[in-house]
Protein backbone atom coordinates (compact mmCIF):
# COMPACT_ATOMS: atom_id res chain seq x y z
CA UNK A 1 0.00 0.00 0.00
CA UNK A 2 2.61 2.41 0.77
CA UNK A 3 4.91 1.35 -2.56
CA UNK A 4 1.27 2.32 -4.42
CA UNK A 5 0.90 5.37 -2.51
CA UNK A 6 4.45 6.72 -3.03
CA UNK A 7 4.35 6.16 -7.01
CA UNK A 8 1.21 7.59 -6.75
CA UNK A 9 3.11 10.78 -6.00
CA UNK A 10 5.38 10.02 -8.22
CA UNK A 11 3.18 9.72 -11.51
CA UNK A 12 2.23 13.25 -10.30
CA UNK A 13 5.93 14.84 -9.58
CA UNK A 14 7.42 13.32 -12.74
CA UNK A 15 4.99 15.27 -15.07
CA UNK A 16 6.54 18.96 -15.38
CA UNK A 17 3.45 20.80 -15.63
CA UNK A 18 2.45 19.31 -11.94
CA UNK A 19 5.71 19.66 -9.94
CA UNK A 20 6.13 22.87 -11.17
CA UNK A 21 2.92 24.38 -10.77
CA UNK A 22 2.55 22.58 -7.19
CA UNK A 23 6.30 25.08 -6.85
CA UNK A 24 4.44 28.06 -7.98
CA UNK A 25 1.24 26.92 -5.92
CA UNK A 26 3.50 27.33 -2.43
CA UNK A 27 5.40 30.21 -3.40
CA UNK A 28 2.29 32.39 -3.98
CA UNK A 29 0.64 31.09 -0.86
CA UNK A 30 4.06 31.74 0.94
CA UNK A 31 4.04 35.55 -0.47
CA UNK A 32 0.66 35.65 1.12
CA UNK A 33 -1.42 36.45 -2.54
CA UNK A 34 -4.55 36.91 -2.70
CA UNK A 35 -6.62 34.03 -3.61
CA UNK A 36 -7.04 35.62 -7.36
CA UNK A 37 -3.27 36.00 -8.14
CA UNK A 38 -2.61 32.61 -6.39
CA UNK A 39 -5.22 31.07 -8.98
CA UNK A 40 -3.86 33.25 -11.91
CA UNK A 41 0.02 32.29 -11.23
CA UNK A 42 -0.62 28.45 -10.94
CA UNK A 43 -2.57 28.02 -13.70
CA UNK A 44 -0.32 30.39 -16.41
CA UNK A 45 2.93 27.76 -15.25
CA UNK A 46 0.92 25.35 -15.44
CA UNK A 47 -0.26 26.00 -18.67
CA UNK A 48 3.10 27.54 -19.81
CA UNK A 49 4.35 24.13 -19.60
CA UNK A 50 1.78 22.31 -21.49
CA UNK A 51 2.59 24.87 -24.28
CA UNK A 52 5.81 24.08 -23.97
CA UNK A 53 5.35 19.99 -24.03
CA UNK A 54 2.59 20.60 -26.75
CA UNK A 55 5.45 22.42 -28.83
CA UNK A 56 8.15 19.15 -27.94
CA UNK A 57 5.33 16.37 -29.17
CA UNK A 58 4.58 18.90 -32.35
CA UNK A 59 8.39 19.03 -33.13
CA UNK A 60 8.91 15.09 -32.06
CA UNK A 61 6.65 13.94 -34.48
CA UNK A 62 7.77 15.99 -37.21
CA UNK A 63 11.35 15.05 -36.38
CA UNK A 64 11.17 11.06 -35.99
CA UNK A 65 10.40 10.99 -39.37
CA UNK A 66 13.62 12.42 -40.24
CA UNK A 67 15.32 9.70 -38.40
CA UNK A 68 13.55 6.98 -40.25
CA UNK A 69 14.38 7.89 -43.95
CA UNK A 70 18.13 8.77 -42.61
CA UNK A 71 18.17 4.87 -41.46
CA UNK A 72 16.30 3.83 -44.27
CA UNK A 73 18.30 5.96 -46.80
CA UNK A 74 21.75 4.61 -45.48
CA UNK A 75 21.19 1.33 -44.54
CA UNK A 76 22.38 1.73 -41.07
CA UNK A 77 21.35 -0.71 -38.35
CA UNK A 78 22.73 -0.22 -34.59
CA UNK A 79 22.02 1.00 -31.40
CA UNK A 80 19.86 4.15 -31.11
CA UNK A 81 20.28 5.52 -27.49
CA UNK A 82 16.90 6.14 -25.60
CA UNK A 83 16.05 7.39 -22.25
CA UNK A 84 12.31 6.24 -22.87
CA UNK A 85 13.61 2.48 -23.77
CA UNK A 86 15.56 1.72 -21.53
CA UNK A 87 13.11 2.80 -18.73
CA UNK A 88 10.33 1.53 -19.88
CA UNK A 89 12.54 -2.04 -19.86
CA UNK A 90 14.15 -1.42 -16.58
CA UNK A 91 10.85 -0.30 -14.24
CA UNK A 92 9.67 -4.29 -14.07
CA UNK A 93 11.97 -5.09 -12.10
CA UNK A 94 13.18 -1.54 -10.58
CA UNK A 95 9.83 0.00 -10.56
CA UNK A 96 9.60 -0.35 -6.61
CA UNK A 97 12.74 1.09 -5.99
CA UNK A 98 12.69 4.00 -8.98
CA UNK A 99 9.29 5.16 -7.61
CA UNK A 100 11.35 5.64 -3.66
CA UNK A 101 14.36 6.61 -5.20
CA UNK A 102 12.65 9.31 -6.93
CA UNK A 103 10.10 10.74 -3.98
CA UNK A 104 13.02 11.14 -1.27
CA UNK A 105 15.66 12.66 -3.93
CA UNK A 106 13.03 15.19 -4.37
CA UNK A 107 13.47 15.78 -0.56
CA UNK A 108 17.17 15.53 -0.52
CA UNK A 109 17.69 17.96 -3.06
CA UNK A 110 15.87 20.15 -0.98
CA UNK A 111 17.92 19.17 1.73
CA UNK A 112 21.33 20.19 0.11
CA UNK A 113 20.18 23.12 -1.69
CA UNK A 114 18.62 24.28 2.15
CA UNK A 115 22.60 23.22 4.08
CA UNK A 116 24.99 23.77 1.22
CA UNK A 117 25.72 26.37 -1.32
CA UNK A 118 24.58 23.97 -4.30
CA UNK A 119 21.24 26.57 -3.80
CA UNK A 120 19.23 25.01 -7.27
CA UNK A 121 16.39 22.96 -7.13
CA UNK A 122 15.90 20.34 -9.77
CA UNK A 123 12.36 20.83 -11.36
CA UNK A 124 12.49 18.75 -14.81
CA UNK A 125 10.40 15.92 -13.66
CA UNK A 126 11.23 13.23 -16.08
CA UNK A 127 14.61 13.56 -16.14
CA UNK A 128 14.40 12.91 -12.29
CA UNK A 129 12.75 9.70 -12.84
CA UNK A 130 14.97 8.45 -15.67
CA UNK A 131 18.02 9.54 -13.31
CA UNK A 132 16.21 7.41 -10.68
CA UNK A 133 15.62 4.78 -12.33
CA UNK A 134 19.18 4.32 -13.38
CA UNK A 135 20.82 4.98 -9.79
CA UNK A 136 18.29 1.89 -8.65
CA UNK A 137 19.47 -0.47 -11.36
CA UNK A 138 23.22 0.46 -10.64
CA UNK A 139 23.22 -0.03 -7.10
CA UNK A 140 20.84 -2.91 -7.26
CA UNK A 141 23.54 -4.71 -8.77
CA UNK A 142 26.41 -3.29 -6.38
CA UNK A 143 24.30 -5.25 -4.33
CA UNK A 144 22.36 -2.44 -2.49
CA UNK A 145 18.56 -3.15 -1.00
CA UNK A 146 16.23 -2.20 1.27
CA UNK A 147 16.80 0.75 3.07
CA UNK A 148 19.93 1.19 2.08
CA UNK A 149 19.32 1.23 -1.63
CA UNK A 150 16.26 3.70 -1.13
CA UNK A 151 18.67 5.98 0.93
CA UNK A 152 21.98 5.95 -0.52
CA UNK A 153 20.18 5.74 -4.11
CA UNK A 154 17.62 9.15 -2.88
CA UNK A 155 21.83 10.68 -1.29
CA UNK A 156 22.88 10.33 -4.94
CA UNK A 157 20.15 11.39 -6.67
CA UNK A 158 19.63 14.82 -4.44
CA UNK A 159 23.18 15.71 -4.44
CA UNK A 160 23.22 15.10 -8.56
CA UNK A 161 19.97 17.43 -8.77
CA UNK A 162 21.60 20.49 -7.14
CA UNK A 163 25.67 19.94 -8.71
CA UNK A 164 24.66 19.94 -12.42
CA UNK A 165 22.90 23.55 -11.99
CA UNK A 166 25.70 25.18 -10.25
CA UNK A 167 27.94 23.74 -12.55
CA UNK A 168 25.75 25.18 -15.38
CA UNK A 169 25.26 28.63 -13.66
CA UNK A 170 27.62 30.33 -14.89
CA UNK A 171 26.91 29.69 -18.20
CA UNK A 172 23.57 30.85 -17.74
CA UNK A 173 24.54 34.26 -16.23
CA UNK A 174 26.07 35.19 -19.94
CA UNK A 175 22.92 33.46 -21.67
CA UNK A 176 19.91 34.97 -19.78
CA UNK A 177 21.78 38.42 -18.66
CA UNK A 178 20.73 37.46 -15.45
CA UNK A 179 21.09 35.24 -12.53
CA UNK A 180 16.90 34.39 -11.60
CA UNK A 181 17.06 30.66 -13.51
CA UNK A 182 19.16 27.85 -13.35
CA UNK A 183 19.63 24.37 -15.92
CA UNK A 184 18.23 21.48 -15.12
CA UNK A 185 18.51 19.01 -17.66
CA UNK A 186 20.71 15.65 -17.51
CA UNK A 187 22.76 16.77 -20.59
CA UNK A 188 24.98 19.51 -18.97
CA UNK A 189 27.89 17.91 -19.20
CA UNK A 190 27.91 18.39 -22.65
CA UNK A 191 26.57 21.83 -22.39
CA UNK A 192 29.21 22.81 -20.15
CA UNK A 193 32.06 21.77 -22.71
CA UNK A 194 30.08 23.71 -25.05
CA UNK A 195 30.68 26.85 -23.31
CA UNK A 196 34.23 25.94 -22.26
CA UNK A 197 35.44 25.15 -26.08
CA UNK A 198 33.15 28.58 -27.31
CA UNK A 199 35.43 30.46 -24.66
CA UNK A 200 38.64 28.96 -26.12
CA UNK A 201 38.02 29.47 -30.16
CA UNK A 202 35.21 32.26 -30.43
CA UNK A 203 37.40 35.33 -29.12
CA UNK A 204 35.91 37.35 -31.82
CA UNK A 205 33.27 35.67 -33.48
CA UNK A 206 30.10 37.05 -33.95
CA UNK A 207 26.46 35.60 -32.41
CA UNK A 208 24.62 33.62 -34.16
CA UNK A 209 21.62 36.09 -33.90
CA UNK A 210 23.21 38.95 -35.72
CA UNK A 211 23.07 38.30 -39.45
CA UNK A 212 24.02 41.17 -42.36
CA UNK A 213 21.64 40.35 -44.92
CA UNK A 214 21.01 42.08 -48.19
CA UNK A 215 17.71 43.84 -47.98
CA UNK A 216 16.15 41.15 -50.38
CA UNK A 217 17.10 38.82 -47.79
CA UNK A 218 15.74 40.22 -44.86
CA UNK A 219 13.32 37.54 -43.97
CA UNK A 220 15.79 35.03 -42.84
CA UNK A 221 16.39 37.03 -39.41
CA UNK A 222 12.89 35.64 -39.01
CA UNK A 223 14.16 32.80 -37.34
CA UNK A 224 11.16 30.93 -37.82
CA UNK A 225 11.69 31.18 -41.43
CA UNK A 226 15.25 30.36 -41.77
CA UNK A 227 14.57 26.90 -39.50
CA UNK A 228 11.61 25.93 -42.34
CA UNK A 229 13.86 26.55 -44.69
CA UNK A 230 17.07 24.97 -43.60
CA UNK A 231 15.09 22.12 -42.52
CA UNK A 232 13.03 21.77 -45.65
CA UNK A 233 16.44 21.07 -47.80
CA UNK A 234 17.41 18.83 -45.35
CA UNK A 235 13.87 16.83 -45.70
CA UNK A 236 14.09 16.79 -49.34
CA UNK A 237 17.38 15.95 -49.36
CA UNK A 238 16.68 12.67 -46.75
CA UNK A 239 12.98 12.05 -48.55
CA UNK A 240 14.89 11.93 -51.89
CA UNK A 241 17.66 9.68 -50.76
CA UNK A 242 14.86 7.26 -49.45
CA UNK A 243 13.31 6.62 -52.34
CA UNK A 244 9.67 8.31 -53.14
CA UNK A 245 8.44 4.84 -52.67
CA UNK A 246 9.34 3.93 -48.98
CA UNK A 247 7.99 7.42 -47.83
CA UNK A 248 4.42 7.22 -49.61
CA UNK A 249 4.45 3.69 -48.12
CA UNK A 250 5.61 3.54 -44.97
CA UNK A 251 5.11 7.60 -43.76
CA UNK A 252 3.14 10.20 -45.71
CA UNK A 253 0.11 7.68 -46.18
CA UNK A 254 0.29 7.49 -49.38
CA UNK A 255 1.11 11.77 -50.00
CA UNK A 256 3.61 13.09 -52.49
CA UNK A 257 6.44 12.02 -50.64
CA UNK A 258 8.11 15.96 -51.60
CA UNK A 259 4.77 17.90 -50.46
CA UNK A 260 5.48 15.67 -47.10
CA UNK A 261 9.26 16.38 -46.54
CA UNK A 262 8.48 20.25 -47.10
CA UNK A 263 4.66 20.13 -44.59
CA UNK A 264 7.22 18.13 -42.06
CA UNK A 265 10.15 20.65 -42.33
CA UNK A 266 7.51 23.47 -41.63
CA UNK A 267 6.12 21.66 -38.76
CA UNK A 268 9.42 21.16 -36.85
CA UNK A 269 9.69 24.92 -37.02
CA UNK A 270 6.35 25.53 -35.65
CA UNK A 271 7.31 23.03 -32.68
CA UNK A 272 10.15 25.14 -32.05
CA UNK A 273 8.02 28.10 -32.29
CA UNK A 274 5.39 26.80 -29.82
CA UNK A 275 8.09 25.55 -27.19
CA UNK A 276 9.70 29.35 -27.71
CA UNK A 277 6.32 30.69 -26.45
CA UNK A 278 5.81 28.31 -23.79
CA UNK A 279 9.50 28.97 -22.52
CA UNK A 280 8.04 33.01 -22.70
CA UNK A 281 4.91 31.96 -20.09
CA UNK A 282 6.76 30.08 -17.51
CA UNK A 283 9.86 32.62 -17.01
CA UNK A 284 6.97 35.22 -16.62
CA UNK A 285 5.03 33.06 -13.71
CA UNK A 286 8.26 30.81 -12.54
CA UNK A 287 10.37 33.15 -11.10
CA UNK A 288 8.71 35.43 -9.12
CA UNK A 289 6.59 32.63 -7.78
CA UNK A 290 9.63 30.33 -7.12
CA UNK A 291 10.71 33.90 -4.80
CA UNK A 292 8.29 33.07 -2.14
CA UNK A 293 9.05 29.17 -2.33
CA UNK A 294 12.74 29.68 -1.79
CA UNK A 295 12.68 32.28 0.95
CA UNK A 296 10.57 30.06 3.09
CA UNK A 297 12.41 26.43 2.31
CA UNK A 298 15.70 27.10 0.76
CA UNK A 299 16.98 30.88 0.69
CA UNK A 300 18.60 32.14 -2.53
CA UNK A 301 17.48 29.44 -4.29
CA UNK A 302 17.32 28.97 -8.12
CA UNK A 303 14.76 27.13 -10.05
CA UNK A 304 16.62 24.79 -12.83
CA UNK A 305 14.30 24.02 -15.66
CA UNK A 306 14.42 22.33 -18.84
CA UNK A 307 16.71 22.64 -21.57
CA UNK A 308 14.17 24.85 -23.79
CA UNK A 309 14.26 27.65 -21.07
CA UNK A 310 17.78 28.78 -22.82
CA UNK A 311 15.97 28.53 -26.91
CA UNK A 312 14.38 31.89 -26.79
CA UNK A 313 17.86 33.67 -25.92
CA UNK A 314 19.16 32.56 -29.44
CA UNK A 315 17.00 30.87 -31.52
CA UNK A 316 19.25 30.67 -34.89
CA UNK A 317 21.64 29.05 -32.32
CA UNK A 318 19.11 26.35 -31.40
CA UNK A 319 19.22 25.10 -35.31
CA UNK A 320 23.19 25.40 -35.80
CA UNK A 321 23.60 23.45 -32.41
CA UNK A 322 21.03 20.68 -33.77
CA UNK A 323 22.91 20.48 -37.19
CA UNK A 324 26.48 20.51 -35.65
CA UNK A 325 25.46 17.95 -33.06
CA UNK A 326 24.05 15.35 -35.34
CA UNK A 327 27.28 16.03 -37.56
CA UNK A 328 29.47 15.23 -34.89
CA UNK A 329 27.02 11.91 -34.18
CA UNK A 330 27.92 11.15 -37.93
CA UNK A 331 31.59 11.18 -37.63
CA UNK A 332 31.32 9.56 -34.27
CA UNK A 333 29.48 6.63 -36.10
CA UNK A 334 32.06 6.76 -38.81
CA UNK A 335 35.44 6.15 -36.08
CA UNK A 336 33.29 3.35 -34.48
CA UNK A 337 33.03 1.53 -37.28
CA UNK A 338 36.47 1.98 -37.88
CA UNK A 339 37.41 0.37 -34.59
CA UNK A 340 34.53 -2.24 -34.58
CA UNK A 341 33.07 -1.31 -32.05
CA UNK A 342 28.85 -1.30 -31.39
CA UNK A 343 27.52 1.48 -33.55
CA UNK A 344 25.34 4.29 -32.00
CA UNK A 345 23.21 5.82 -34.51
CA UNK A 346 22.65 9.30 -34.35
CA UNK A 347 18.91 9.87 -33.05
CA UNK A 348 17.51 13.01 -34.10
CA UNK A 349 15.46 13.70 -30.47
CA UNK A 350 18.67 14.07 -28.44
CA UNK A 351 20.70 15.88 -31.04
CA UNK A 352 17.80 18.16 -31.31
CA UNK A 353 17.47 19.32 -28.24
CA UNK A 354 20.52 18.18 -26.56
CA UNK A 355 22.69 19.71 -29.86
CA UNK A 356 20.75 22.29 -29.61
CA UNK A 357 21.26 23.43 -25.60
CA UNK A 358 24.95 22.85 -26.56
CA UNK A 359 24.82 25.42 -29.65
CA UNK A 360 23.17 28.16 -27.27
CA UNK A 361 25.60 27.62 -24.49
CA UNK A 362 29.02 27.49 -27.38
CA UNK A 363 27.26 30.64 -28.93
CA UNK A 364 27.04 32.66 -25.40
CA UNK A 365 30.94 32.28 -24.98
CA UNK A 366 32.03 32.09 -28.55
CA UNK A 367 29.19 33.16 -31.29
CA UNK A 368 28.78 31.26 -34.10
CA UNK A 369 32.66 29.09 -33.39
CA UNK A 370 31.30 28.19 -29.90
CA UNK A 371 28.08 27.26 -31.46
CA UNK A 372 29.36 25.01 -33.69
CA UNK A 373 32.07 23.39 -32.06
CA UNK A 374 30.25 23.12 -29.24
CA UNK A 375 27.69 21.53 -30.31
CA UNK A 376 29.73 19.27 -32.60
CA UNK A 377 32.38 18.31 -29.39
CA UNK A 378 28.17 17.17 -28.02
CA UNK A 379 27.98 15.09 -30.65
CA UNK A 380 30.52 13.17 -29.88
CA UNK A 381 29.94 13.32 -26.44
CA UNK A 382 26.47 11.79 -27.04
CA UNK A 383 28.25 9.02 -29.68
CA UNK A 384 31.24 7.64 -27.32
CA UNK A 385 29.84 8.09 -23.82
CA UNK A 386 26.61 5.31 -24.30
CA UNK A 387 29.45 3.27 -25.63
CA UNK A 388 31.33 3.46 -22.36
CA UNK A 389 27.76 2.64 -20.35
CA UNK A 390 27.04 -0.10 -22.28
CA UNK A 391 29.44 -2.57 -20.08
CA UNK A 392 27.57 -1.02 -17.13
CA UNK A 393 24.18 -2.02 -18.46
CA UNK A 394 24.92 -5.15 -20.47
CA UNK A 395 25.04 -7.54 -17.85
CA UNK A 396 21.02 -6.40 -16.78
CA UNK A 397 20.05 -7.34 -20.43
CA UNK A 398 20.10 -4.22 -22.04
CA UNK A 399 23.13 -4.03 -24.19
CA UNK A 400 20.26 -3.30 -26.89
CA UNK A 401 19.70 0.01 -25.39
CA UNK A 402 21.03 2.21 -23.28
CA UNK A 403 20.54 6.10 -22.06
CA UNK A 404 21.12 8.91 -24.52
CA UNK A 405 21.86 12.00 -22.38
CA UNK A 406 25.29 12.90 -21.57
CA UNK A 407 24.65 13.12 -17.37
CA UNK A 408 23.59 9.67 -17.44
CA UNK A 409 26.13 8.31 -19.59
CA UNK A 410 28.72 10.02 -16.80
CA UNK A 411 27.27 9.59 -13.76
CA UNK A 412 26.34 5.67 -14.80
CA UNK A 413 30.21 5.11 -15.40
CA UNK A 414 31.39 6.28 -12.46
CA UNK A 415 28.42 4.66 -10.30
CA UNK A 416 29.19 1.33 -12.62
CA UNK A 417 33.20 1.45 -11.66
CA UNK A 418 32.41 2.45 -7.72
CA UNK A 419 30.49 -0.61 -7.75
CA UNK A 420 33.36 -2.91 -9.09
CA UNK A 421 35.90 -1.67 -6.97
CA UNK A 422 34.08 -0.95 -3.71
CA UNK A 423 31.40 -2.25 -1.49
CA UNK A 424 28.28 -0.90 -0.34
CA UNK A 425 29.40 0.25 2.87
CA UNK A 426 32.25 2.00 0.82
CA UNK A 427 29.97 3.56 -1.78
CA UNK A 428 26.86 4.75 0.86
CA UNK A 429 30.07 6.21 3.37
CA UNK A 430 31.47 8.57 0.26
CA UNK A 431 28.60 10.54 -0.51
CA UNK A 432 27.56 10.73 3.00
CA UNK A 433 31.37 12.29 3.29
CA UNK A 434 30.66 14.24 0.05
CA UNK A 435 27.46 15.86 1.78
CA UNK A 436 28.90 16.47 5.17
CA UNK A 437 31.59 18.39 3.54
CA UNK A 438 29.60 20.51 1.57
CA UNK A 439 27.60 21.11 4.50
CA UNK A 440 30.91 22.08 6.45
CA UNK A 441 32.41 23.90 3.81
CA UNK A 442 28.85 26.21 3.61
CA UNK A 443 29.11 27.43 7.50
CA UNK A 444 33.39 27.66 7.59
CA UNK A 445 33.22 29.32 4.14
CA UNK A 446 30.63 31.84 4.94
CA UNK A 447 31.96 34.60 6.42
CA UNK A 448 34.54 34.82 4.13
CA UNK A 449 31.24 34.90 1.31
CA UNK A 450 29.64 37.94 2.85
CA UNK A 451 33.02 40.24 3.42
CA UNK A 452 33.37 39.69 -0.71
CA UNK A 453 29.56 41.01 -0.85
Amino acid sequence: MIQEIVKFIVDILKVPAILVGLIALVGLIAQHKSFADTVKGTVKTILGFLVLSGGASVLISAITPLGIMFEQAFKLQGIIPNNEAIVSMALNEFGAATALIMALGMIANIVVARFTRLKFIFLTGHHTFYMACMISIILTVAGFQGWQLVFTGSLVLGLIMAFFPALAQPHMRKITGNDDVAFGHFGTLGYVLAGWLGQAVGKNSRSTEEMNLPKNLSFLRDSSISISLTMMIIYLILAISAGASYVETNLSKGDNYLVYAIIEAITFAAGVFIILQGVRLILAEIVPAFTGFSEKLVPNAKPALDCPVVFPYAPNAVLIGFLFSFLGGLVGLFVLGQLDLVLILPGVVPHFFCGATAGVFGNATGGRCGAMLGAFANGLLVTFLPVMLLPVLGSLGFANTTFSDVDFCGIGIILGNMAKWFNKDMIMGIFMAIFAILVIYNYVAKPKVDAKN
